[in-house]
């Protein structure tokens, strides 16, 4: 298998707004590579789309050499995803959830020791409500992780986070993608975006404006930091629809 995630040609619009138009990616195994762009630039779609839960238009889209439509069930045996806006029972404790998220996969890992990884071991008994934005944010991290999968897609993960715990987060996945896992996520921190990210692609209007690493994103830029050249590719304040 060359690549883990292979998109080739993908659209897809609402009515007469096009979210995506002709994207095209691959990320290698043990890889880290970052979807970024502003508000309403494709993200979500994009994302959706290569975890099945939306149909493109056009284009197709692989993960593990398998259809996230067609090959669902299987596929979702080695793929883990944390969304920003993800909803559980509130009264649920910690434990028990990750107990229940267990009890889905063949071969999970131990959530003792994931949550014991990212600060919240302590936690366990604690229902999800008591729970800070931060702790919550960690907690759909290691939830993410539980079926021990070979890739995992990541949305805006250190959202809600202070300084310490993001960086602590981002030792933990630099360690997580030296024993292979690969990793697909999106993000607008461009330090996070610098620290961990091995390819970037940029999106504007649903469109590839950049596509390589971080140090061309800089060089084919008139700045010499990612945040300016990000801003500059992507040119944020023009965006309208954010949910895409």
């Amino acid at each position: 298998m060359e690549n883990v995630i292979e998109v080739k040609q993908l659209s897809k619009s609402y009515g007469d707004l096009v979210a995506v138009k002709n994207l095209s990616l691959s990320v290698e195994p043990g890889s880290v590579f970052g979807l970024l762009g502003a508000n309403g630039a494709g993200k979500s779609t994009t994302v959706e789309c290569i975890l099945g839960t939306k149909k493109p238009d056009y284009g197709s889209v692989s993960i593990l050499d398998l259809s996230p439509i067609h090959d669902r069930k299987t596929l979702f045996e080695n793929v883990g995803v944390q969304f920003q806006e993800a909803h559980y029972q509130e009264y649920i404790q910690v434990g028990e959830l990750c107990e229940v998220t267990a009890s889905l996969y063949k071969n999970p890992a131990d959530y003792k020791n994931l949550l014991e990884q990212f600060g919240i071991a302590d936690k366990l008994k604690a229902s999800v409500k008591e729970l800070s934005g931060g702790q919550k944010q960690r907690l759909f991290i290691v939830l993410a992780l539980i079926p021990n999968p070979e890739v995992v897609v990541l949305d805006e993960l250190t959202t809600g986070l202070d300084a310490r715990a993001r960086r602590d987060v981002w030792q933990i996945l630099r360690k997580l993608k030296n024993s292979g896992l690969t990793i697909l996520l999106t993000s607008h921190f461009m330090d996070e975006v610098e620290v961990l990210c091995d390819t970037i692609c940029i999106l504007k209007k649903g469109e590839t404006v950049f596509y390589g690493t971080v140090s061309e994103a800089i060089h084919n830029s008139p700045y010499e930091k990612l945040e300016d050249a990000y801003l500059w590719y992507s040119d944020e304040e023009d965006m309208t629809h954010e949910d895409l």
